[in-house]
């Protein structure tokens, strides 16, 4: 498959046997689709990763399915999958990566996902969408508010026809750098925020660690190599403090760690020493229903932490390598974790335990001038983020039949 981010030498050394099965996939749908959109000329087409039915595409679905039973709306799912049911009990479904699946993506009048690869086949469908070859109006959710300059997301990039935000700043800036024409950035909301509790729900005492990824760790190198890095060591330690188990026990309390898809597969390499942490594997939790029922959440720079500040709940920071990540991974962009952050930012333990520890004695408030922060960086705080995700849609999809 592609990773995002690589030039296109990357690229085509990570071909695959499978991405040349669905070029022969692609070349029988061709005909195919065009058949079918005389069928069913104005069907949107919603995905995510294959084996997922939870993040924005899901909740837009969702929405469709309830709301506005006129869409003819399918979600594209790996029916082996966990996710597949929940969907199925909402609405139409299509096997991803199928035959089927191909030709609903070639005929649909939009695509719709929470991920930029959320289609057939990422390779393939690559050069269809960048090369202007596919002629679909294509939406892209995001799977949450951009804070960073992700390069593989500019226009030139992605071809995409509407790229949605979820904050007035990240919209701003997009627009500004991205390189999208007129008309083709909204900012309407994280369609997944519509689930998310108030901020006066009982949550108990779970603190949610959720690490981002780092591409030169997850795209390379042994395990012994993986063990040398300062990402392992740092989160390590934490892991590992007495300090870190005495709070949760003083406390009453429960943590869970649980790193970035792209890392889960050195999960195993990482330990705790107290019974009150559990070490989660990214394809055995439902983000979503972790993000909710969690009291405090410490990361890196992971965009969940605006799901917490929508919810008005503290976090904390915790940036060991910096410097590192700017050189190696994403860019510094709009959004300065100390001057715009929603919690306090940590580069040593001793600085994390103790803004946790603070953090408790407060009872899991946050801070009053981060929650200002937060209210300052949403243009609405509701329940409405499908609404109006619906309604930017809708404004495409009129301007392109008139």
């Amino acid at each position: 498959m592609f990773y995002l981010g690589e030039d296109l030498k990357d690229k085509f050394s990570r071909v695959t046997y499978n991405d040349i099965l669905h070029i022969f996939k692609f070349l029988a749908a061709f005909p195919l689709s065009v058949l079918y959109r005389r069928k069913r000329g104005h069907l949107w087409l919603l995905s995510e990763y294959a084996d997922e039915a939870r993040d924005n595409a899901y909740c837009l679905f969702k929405y469709l399915r309830s709301e506005h039973p006129e869409v003819d709306a399918v979600y594209a799912v790996n029916k082996a999958s966990d996710d597949a049911e929940k969907a199925g009990n909402i609405g139409e479904t299509v096997q991803f990566g199928s035959l089927r699946h191909w030709i609903y993506y070639l005929a649909a009048e939009v695509n719709i996902s929470s991920q930029k690869g959320g289609n057939p086949n990422a390779a393939v469908c690559h050069v269809l969408e960048v090369s202007g070859l596919l002629h679909t109006k294509r939406v892209l959710l995001q799977h949450g508010v951009t804070f960073n300059d992700v390069k593989y997301l500019h226009y030139k990039n992605t071809r995409i026809t509407l790229f949605i935000c979820g904050a007035k700043p990240e919209y701003e800036f997009v627009k500004k750098c991205f390189g999208y024409p007129e008309g083709g950035v909204a900012c309407a909301g994280m369609c997944r925020y519509d689930a998310l509790p108030d901020k006066n729900t009982d949550c108990g005492r779970t603190l949610l660690v959720i690490p981002t990824w780092r591409k030169w760790i997850a795209h390379g190198g042994s395990r012994e190599a993986f063990r040398e890095t300062h990402f392992f060591k740092r989160w390590n330690e934490f892991l590992n403090s007495p300090e870190l188990e005495q709070i949760l026990k003083e406390n009453k309390a429960r943590l869970i760690f649980c790193p970035h898809r792209n890392m889960e597969r050195f999960l195993s390499d990482f330990s705790c020493r107290s019974s009150d942490i559990t070490l989660l594997p990214w394809g055995d939790a439902d983000i979503q229903k972790l993000i909710s029922g969690a009291s405090m959440l410490i990361t890196d720079y992971s965009s969940i932490s605006a799901d917490f500040a929508y919810m008005r709940r503290p976090l904390v920071y915790y940036q060991f390598d910096a410097e590192e990540f700017r050189q190696k991974h994403l860019a510094q962009s709009y959004f300065d974790y100390g001057r715009d952050g929603f919690g306090p930012l940590c580069v040593n333990i001793s600085g994390l335990l103790s803004e946790i520890s603070a953090c408790m004695k407060r009872n899991f408030s946050p801070e009053e001038k981060y929650a200002k922060r937060a209210e300052d960086f949403f243009v609405h705080i509701d329940n409405r983020n499908c609404e109006r995700n619906y309604s930017a849609i809708m404004t495409l999809l009129k301007r392109g039949r008139g």
